[in-house]
């Protein structure tokens, strides 16, 4: 049986003159605004790759907890910060990477099993499998035993 959540967005006006607003099931955003001027200018509101950012960095590091948690580990902090690279590309743009930076520390654990079990979390969150474009993990910090 399928999870299913949803968001809506809805625009009004075209390109640029245009603006949207859209909010999600939990209501964490709720007609939260969205155009030309939150994606590529300063303005306040959000945009897709701000919202996919916040997904992938939520969804890595929950399978990176889980997955701790299956060998035994009970204690730690995981902090995660994603950068979504959208470039142009032809009449349109591209997002060509998902570029996750990861602060760790988990107690009795050392390095190298901590380097495998965040790798195999990059590889297996949905988030990352759902993402076609490249996807890196730079360790900022890890502090084990």
């Amino acid at each position: 049986m399928a999870i299913i959540k949803w968001a809506m967005a809805k625009y009004q006006g075209l390109g640029k003159e245009g603006n949207g607003q859209v909010s999600t099931q939990s209501g964490a955003l709720q007609d939260q605004p969205y155009g030309f001027n939150t994606r590529f200018e300063d303005k306040a509101g959000t945009n897709p790759e701000e919202q996919i950012a916040a997904a992938h960095a939520s969804c890595f590091t929950m399978a990176l907890a889980f997955g701790l948690a299956k060998q035994g580990f009970t204690g730690g902090t995981l902090e995660c910060k994603v950068e979504i690279s959208l470039e142009k590309e032809g009449d349109g743009f591209i997002i060509t990477k998902s570029a996750i930076g990861l602060e760790a520390k988990v107690p009795g654990m050392n390095s190298a099993d901590f380097e495998k079990a965040a790798l195999e979390a990059k590889v297996n969150c949905p988030i990352s499998k759902l993402l076609t474009c490249e996807i890196t993990l730079d360790f900022i910090s890890f502090e084990g035993h």
